[in-house]
């Protein structure tokens, strides 16, 4: 039996909690044993409370420490461990392995995916990149990672990072661009449902096409007139300005092609 330990409530550690109790191989022997957080009741409703602690010196042993906590803190709770040579890893998308303390054996566990408190997700389709420093350890991240999920990769810190840079532009600044799209037909008074099938369609497309092969619009085409009397509409000053610049981007890279 594999035990883990995870360290940690917010999102991504709430959803892990869950995903470890519902594997996507029931027959892997991987445990959950324990969850530490500074909130009990955060996670009190995840799992049974005789396995929460908030007290780090009472974390029980285990084949590994899932550490998930912002960014800024991986470091100092890896220094906070009270004990030495275990598997530590963390689920950051964007720090370094090296990041986590040398007194333990170090390693990244890290979900690509968008986590959302109380939206359930489906863990056995979602990426997971590993990372260690030695091959036995990547061998148990392995196995556990596919207790959850059918999609694991190999992924070094560079490569991470640079898959996080990409999330943010595919992910973050997508649904940014649906948010201003949102303010405007409110603006309007045209209902953004009315846009959903438009959105879905591009998702789709990007499944089976090449991002260059699925671009339309008219930037795309080059289509000045159409361009200009939608620059001339935006009174906004900052929905203008990412309209210029998205516009600009698609143009020159058709100039490339």
């Amino acid at each position: 039996m594999i035990k883990v330990v995870i360290i940690g409530s917010g999102n991504v550690a709430q959803h892990l909690i869950a995903a470890f109790q519902n594997p996507h191989k029931p027959g892997t022997e991987i445990e959950l044993v324990q969850v530490y957080s500074r909130q009990i009741k955060s996670v009190s409703h995840l799992i049974d409370l005789g396995k929460i602690t908030d007290n780090f010196n009472t974390l029980v042993e285990a084949d590994m420490y899932i550490i998930s906590v912002s960014d800024d803190a991986i470091a100092e709770v890896s220094s906070n461990l009270t004990f030495k040579n275990r598997l530590v890893v963390h689920t950051s998308g964007s720090v370094s392995l090296h990041a986590l303390d040398e007194n333990n054996r170090r390693g990244v566990f890290y979900p690509l995916q968008t986590f959302t408190k109380n939206k359930a997700v489906d863990f056995n389709i979602i990426p997971i990149c590993l990372e260690s420093e030695n091959g036995i350890d990547y061998h148990l991240i392995d196995k556990v990672a596919k207790s959850i999920s059918r999609t694991v990769y190999a992924i070094n810190s560079e490569q991470r990072k640079a898959l996080h840079v990409v999330a943010v532009f595919v992910n973050n600044f997508t649904n940014h661009l649906y948010q201003i799209g949102q303010e405007i037909c409110q603006e309007h008074h045209v209902p953004f449902e009315i846009l959903r099938p438009l959105i879905a369609e591009t998702v789709q497309k990007i499944m089976v096409l090449s991002p260059q092969d699925a671009q339309t619009g008219p930037a795309k085409r080059n289509d000045t007139s159409t361009i200009e009397a939608h620059e001339a509409f935006l009174s906004n000053e900052n929905h203008l300005t990412i309209y210029k610049t998205l516009t600009q981007s698609i143009q020159e890279n058709g100039k490339k092609l």
